[in-house]
Formats: C-alpha cells, sequence, structure tokens
C-alpha cells in the first residue's frame, strides 16, 4: 500500500430516515479514534440515504490505508447494522470562501468523479482556475473545497457548502457553469456523482 498525504478522513454510510440519527454519535466515536480529529461536516442525503462526514486532522499527514483503521472499527461499530460504512482518505487541493461566508448552511453539494484519460491536468486546471473560484463567488455560496480520494473513488470531490439547494439553478450558478471551457471538459468525467445533502452537523 502507498502512502498519501492526507488532510481529512472521509466516513460514508448508507443510512436510511430512522438510522441517520445514529450518524453524529457514530462521527464521534470516530473521530476520538484519531488523536486531536474534529468533525468538519456531516451531511446527509434523504433521496438516497447516502451520509457524508468529513474529519479534519490537524496537520496533513502521509498516511497509509492500513492507518485508518482504528477510524473505521470506531465508525462501524456506532453504526446500526446494513450501514455499509467506509472511511477514505482526501487530500486537498482547493478551498474558498463563498460570497456568502459566515452565513448558516444548510445544504452539502458534491459532485464526483474520475477524470477520462488523458484529461486528468486539463480538468484539474478547470476545477481549481475557473469552476471552482466562479462557483464560490455566486451568491449562497458559504464554501468551496476539491479533495482527493485516495481510497473509494471516484477521485475528485468538488464540495459546495449552500445557503440552500436553490442556489443550484441560480442565473449566477448557472452562467459559471455555462462557460467555454466548461463545455469542453465536462464530457471528460467518467464515474460522475452528484449528490445534494442536508446538513446534520
Amino acid at each position: 500500500m502507498s502512502r498519501q498525504a492526507t488532510d481529512q478522513i472521509l466516513l460514508q454510510a448508507r443510512l436510511d430516515e430512522a438510522a441517520s440519527a445514529a450518524l453524529p454519535a457514530a462521527c464521534a466515536a470516530a473521530a476520538a479514534a484519531w488523536p486531536g480529529a474534529t468533525i468538519r461536516r456531516l451531511a446527509w442525503s434523504s433521496t438516497d440515504g447516502d451520509a457524508y462526514a468529513y474529519l479534519q486532522l490537524p496537520q496533513r499527514l502521509q498516511l497509509d490505508a492500513a492507518d485508518l483503521a482504528p477510524v473505521s472499527a470506531a465508525f462501524a461499530g456506532a453504526l446500526p447494522a446494513g450501514a455499509m460504512p467506509q472511511v477514505s482518505r482526501l487530500e486537498k487541493a482547493f478551498e474558498l470562501p463563498g460570497a456568502s461566508h459566515g452565513a448558516e448552511p444548510s445544504a452539502h453539494y458534491v459532485v464526483e468523479m474520475d477524470p477520462e484519460t488523458g484529461w486528468r491536468d486539463e480538468l484539474l486546471r478547470w476545477y481549481d482556475t475557473e469552476h471552482m473560484p466562479g462557483l464560490a463567488s455566486v451568491p449562497g455560496t458559504v464554501h468551496a473545497a476539491r479533495l482527493l480520494n485516495h481510497d473509494h473513488g471516484p477521485l475528485s470531490l468538488a464540495c459546495y457548502d449552500l445557503v440552500g439547494p436553490e442556489t443550484l439553478g441560480s442565473p449566477p450558478w448557472l452562467a459559471v457553469r455555462g462557460t467555454e471551457w466548461s463545455s469542453r471538459v465536462r464530457p471528460h468525467f467518467t464515474n460522475t456523482r452528484r449528490t445534494m445533502f442536508e446538513i446534520a452537523g
């Protein structure tokens, strides 16, 4: 196994509405298993039952996947049966406060994708120099970050804390999505997942 730069640990599970009440305690157990880790965001999708939570490490570390075993055991042990928990090493690639920085977000929107072969460099350059700065500047965006998942793909997670899900349909958001560069690179996303979560903490 290879060691990878790790800033956060992603906790994922599948939880129905009743089971979603177990998420905060499970995340607290996972955080307690890593000295100094803090819970940055808890989010759950009522549409498909996906739960995502992010543990912020005290500093960037070079970690092997096996290093996450105590976190994985604590997280799984606090969840109901059938939750399909998994943990991943995340490396921060981009972060910017949004135009509505300081507002209370209610939605967490995540776009995950693997770049098509030969398109990684341009896709990630587009994300970090045009797309994410543009979406961060949209009213209603509280925070924008892009993370690399070193364990359970897709590779790239573009994450947006939003005042509300309606931000996605706003004219400024759609204008950023509609650029010429966006039209050229977006067809080269593979394994794409787009999920709107409700913030649970």
